[in-house]
């Protein structure tokens, strides 16, 4: 797990060293271990390295004669491709070294023989081109910005902008989206002028401008397989025997966030048949406050599987101390509150000598966990459509009424909708192609990174898509239950995690902790820049004032968003820092 960036002119002229010198000390924190630089011709590249596998001869780039590779992420089959690699004499035992070597027998078709989570980016001297491509779900993240001197790549918008690359000013749209979504859509980021690169993509760029784009997908294209349970369970506890298995691959210490419930107990199931040591399971709680605490049944599962349980409370003092510097991290903005908890359970691993941590993200877009689904499955005319309504819808609080928010999600569905193919499976791959990668696996990648620590997903590996996925709609969701196969599989295999009982879904308290101060914020937030430029005059401080009064959750997730978009403003955009508590941020 890495931080990776670069510039490749226009003009031939040999990038400035300034300016990649920034780039990596912006990345510093993703790459805490090493530092590696390659300029040839018109291209410069940067990587900080965090290193967790091939700690002694791992260190970027790597360099093959006349094409050199920096990559940011994990290629979980590495064993396997250097075992069937036997004309290469590998110059280390890195697992990032083989798709170097793939590329010059492959081509850009190179990325069809990983299995993994990476961005990379190779220089082919010898074509003068600069491919570069991200894993089929998005986990690992990568941008890019087209200026009239060149062409700029970085793991994180925000080292693009301190560089001196682009100026930060905000994008509209993906401003629209975040606002009624939490999370903007397909290539757009809240940056003018930065781009994804997309989940699966693969660019080419010769001489500062992308001359052409393929795309891998991550899910079947096919529709439902028939399959029986008793069938479908074996091929289930295989496919998490070998996903969890070479997630585990890594030469430093490793743990997993466990929150008790269905994903992350499977997990647990399974790293604990798995490994011989007790496995260190890190979960989050909120003391004294209204929200469900997932601590007590965690601990009961964490004890009867043997695990090593480590509980971390998150306090309303973390949340006024903490979110200025978590609405930092987040570059590529995400307004979901549970980047809080998340940036917590990162330093507590941290400290915990922890480097790697699995996550259950993936859980249940691929099993159909969501409500959404079931409402989705309905027929016409009582289904819904998925996000059909935006947070500010109704509350007449932006100066402008929110317009085109919804175009990405239906773009989304438009795309989904392959011949043969159930509704269920429609509403997985719409999640699947923006609100996983920009939400949920953003935030995963920006709260661990702050801290040096890689977050790994084993529910998105491209063989437990094809086979999840691909089952039928009645063994993810029966009798109004989703996720039915895995609690069916976890039943047996712990169950002491009780996968059909009626569980509480997860929430953090944020209303309840803005509203124990909200005069304050609401004055404060009101004045903010960001703030000012998009909400009515005076509608700050009444939306505000009404969490005192109504239970609404709606209105407490508008003022939330409000205020993490505050924030994020003021650290992003007009760069203040994030290093005291909310009130004195704003």
């Amino acid at each position: 797990m890495c931080g990776i960036a670069g510039i490749m002119t226009i003009d031939g002229s040999t990038p400035d060293t300034a300016v990649l010198d920034a780039l990596g000390r912006a990345l510093d924190h993703r790459g805490p271990d090493g530092h590696g630089q390659h300029v040839s011709g018109n291209l410069g590249m940067v990587q900080t390295r965090l290193a967790i596998i091939d700690l002694e001869t791992g260190d970027q780039p790597f360099i093959d004669k006349d094409l050199a590779l920096v990559a940011n992420g994990e290629v979980y089959n590495y064993i396997e491709l250097r075992a069937k690699m036997d004309e290469v004499d590998f110059a280390t035992r890195s697992d990032c070294e083989p798709p170097l070597h793939l590329y010059r027998k492959h081509g850009i078709d190179y990325t069809d023989h990983l299995r993994g989570m990476y961005a990379i980016a190779i220089h082919d001297v010898t074509a003068e081109r600069l491919v570069l491509s991200r894993d089929p779900f998005g986990i690992k993240p990568l941008y890019y910005a087209e200026t009239p001197d060149g062409f700029a790549f970085a793991s994180e918008p925000s080292a693009i902008i301190k560089a001196g690359i682009i100026e930060a000013t905000v994008n509209p749209a993906a401003l629209t989206e975040l606002l009624q979504l939490q999370f903007s859509c397909g290539d757009e980021t809240l940056f003018s002028g930065i781009k994804r690169v997309l989940p699966g993509e693969t660019l080419v760029v010769e001489a500062g401008r992308i001359t052409s784009r393929t795309r891998r997908n991550a899910l079947p294209a096919a529709g439902p397989v028939k399959t029986e349970a008793p069938a479908a369970l074996k091929q289930l506890d295989d496919t998490l025997n070998d996903s969890v298995g070479v997630h585990q691959r890594s030469d430093v210490p490793y743990g997993m966030f466990f929150s008790g419930g269905i994903d992350s107990s499977v997990l647990l199931a399974m790293m604990t048949r798995l490994n011989d040591r007790p496995v260190k399971a890190l979960t989050a709680g909120f003391s004294g406050t209204s929200a469900h605490d997932e601590r007590q049944h965690a601990r009961l599962v964490a004890t009867a599987s043997g695990a090593d349980h480590i509980e971390v409370d998150f306090t309303e003092d973390d949340f006024w101390t903490l979110l200025p510097k978590v609405a930092a991290a987040v570059d590529d903005a995400t307004a979901d509150y549970a980047v809080l908890p998340t940036y917590k359970l990162a330093a507590r691993a941290r400290k915990e000598g922890l480097k790697v941590v699995l996550s259950g993200e993936g859980g249940d877009e691929l099993f159909a966990g969501y409500g959404r689904y079931r409402h989705a499955c309905r027929p016409w005319p009582f289904m819904r459509p998925m996000r059909r309504r935006g947070i500010f819808d109704g509350l007449d609080i932006l100066r402008n009424s929110p317009a085109g928010w919804r175009d990405g999600i239906a773009s989304a569905e438009t795309a989904a909708r392959l011949p043969g193919r159930s509704r269920l499976q429609i509403a997985q791959a719409t999640d699947c192609a923006d609100w996983l990668p920009a939400d949920l696996l953003g935030k995963l990648d920006r709260c661990l990174m702050a801290h040096g620590v890689e977050g790994r997903v084993p529910f998105l590996d491209e063989a437990m898509a094809d086979f999840a996925v691909g089952l039928p709609d009645h063994l993810k969701i029966h009798r109004r239950r989703g996720k039915w196969l895995l609690r069916r599989w976890l039943e047996t295999a712990l169950p002491e995690a009780k996968p059909f009982a009626r569980k509480r879904g997860f929430t953090v308290p944020v209303g309840e902790w803005i509203s124990r101060d909200s005069v304050r914020l609401a004055e404060k937030l009101a004045m903010q820049p960001g703030i000012a430029e998009i909400c009515r005059p005076g509608a700050v401080e009444s939306l505000f004032k009404s969490l005192h009064s109504s239970s609404d959750k709606h209105l407490g997730k508008a003022a939330w968003t409000l205020l993490f978009y505050g924030l994020w403003h003021n650290a992003n955009i007009l760069g203040r820092p994030s290093d005291a508590n909310v009130l004195d941020s704003l």
